[in-house]
């Protein structure tokens, strides 16, 4: 099934989403939010899926074509956002760009940081930011949503509570993190609004790519229209999703709507490099702190920039036939001017 949020107000309104992206229907007789949703999920969701199925068969009366620019993220605000830093070979690079060592640690215990839920950016909207000095940057990743999450549970636990899946724009001031760091209490004023793909989807609708708790399929990442990176989400993703949600869980309970990220997708070459760009034949990156470390070790300097005004990325995925799974996240970096 696939889900999607009409912008209205602070949370939206739900639609059932064909599985081409084209139609969608409103089902407000059943949940005017996902929120709703998810906080019912067992009871609920079998309606939605009648529904979804009779979309797809062309059966559904009251379907109406869909504009994907009229979509928020699918939870326009949560109560609950952490993201997880599974792909330690983004984790080597980021740490080498500010001289930090990373534990052996990391490969046993996943990393993980809480970010802000109260307001996501939708998938089409600008990237607000103050200042291009502060090092804007973008991260490709993968997320998913939970229903109740009973505190202590284990990963197998875990797997179960995992209803939805979606792609995600995790923006990173990459100037503001080394002061915040050395702080010694983790990320906040480096780590503004997320965003989140326009479409999420129930771990089904991935078929034979939903596998051990990872998405097996390219993430495709486009910097001003140019590929920058295409890198393959399952094989490096040390910790999978449901080891991740165990992971938040550990000591807390999670409320229905929970988003929990998959960190930075990021693969190293096959001989244990740090990866390579799209141009020099490598499947590239999701974010530019990457690529700045990579060619720090490769020619002494980093010449890539970060994000400036006006600069356009856009994330998405596409299944083995090359239909988009998830819609796409396409957004342009503007400054802030504050509201009257």
């Amino acid at each position: 099934m696939k889900l999607a949020t009409l912008k209205s107000g602070r949370d939206g309104e739900l639609i059932v989403v064909s599985r081409d992206l084209t139609h969608a229907v409103r089902v407000p007789q059943i949940a005017t939010t996902l929120q709703q949703l998810v906080e019912d999920w067992d009871e609920l969701a079998p309606r939605l899926e009648d529904i979804y199925q009779r979309l797809n068969d062309g059966a559904a009366e009251e379907a109406f074509e869909l504009d994907l620019q009229a979509l928020h993220s699918p939870l326009p605000r949560t109560y609950h956002w952490a993201d997880g830093s599974a792909y330690l070979n983004h984790v080597q690079l980021v740490r080498q760009a500010r001289n930090a060592e990373m534990p052996e640690t990391f490969w046993t215990d996943p990393l993980m940081y809480q970010g802000g839920g109260d307001s996501f950016i939708g998938p089409y909207d600008g990237i607000e930011a103050v200042s291009e000095d502060h090092g804007i940057d973008f991260e490709g990743e993968i997320a998913v949503i939970t229903d109740d999450v009973p505190m202590a549970v284990s990963p197998e636990q875990a797997a179960g509570h995992i209803k939805l899946l979606m792609l995600v724009n995790d923006v990173s001031l990459r100037g503001l993190i080394p002061g915040e760091l050395a702080k010694g209490f983790g990320f906040f004023q480096a780590k503004p609004a997320s965003s989140f793909s326009p479409i999420c989807v129930t771990p089904d609708e991935l078929g034979e790519a939903w596998k051990d708790g990872r998405v097996h399929l390219p993430l495709t990442v486009h910097l001003n229209g140019d590929k920058f990176g295409e890198p393959e989400s399952g094989p490096d993703m040390i910790f999978n999703f449901p080891q991740l949600v165990a992971h938040a869980a550990r000591t807390r309970y999670l409320g229905a709507g929970a988003v929990v990220g998959s960190g930075t997708v990021s693969n190293p070459d096959p001989d244990g490099g740090p990866g390579k760009p799209v141009a020099d034949g490598g499947v590239g990156y999701s974010c530019l702190a990457e690529v700045r470390m990579v060619e720090k070790i490769l020619h002494g300097d980093s010449k890539t920039p970060f994000l400036r005004f006006g600069d356009r990325v856009r994330i998405e995925m596409f299944d083995k036939a090359g239909q988009s799974i998830f819609g796409a996240i396409d957004q342009r970096v503007v400054k802030y001017q504050p509201k009257d």
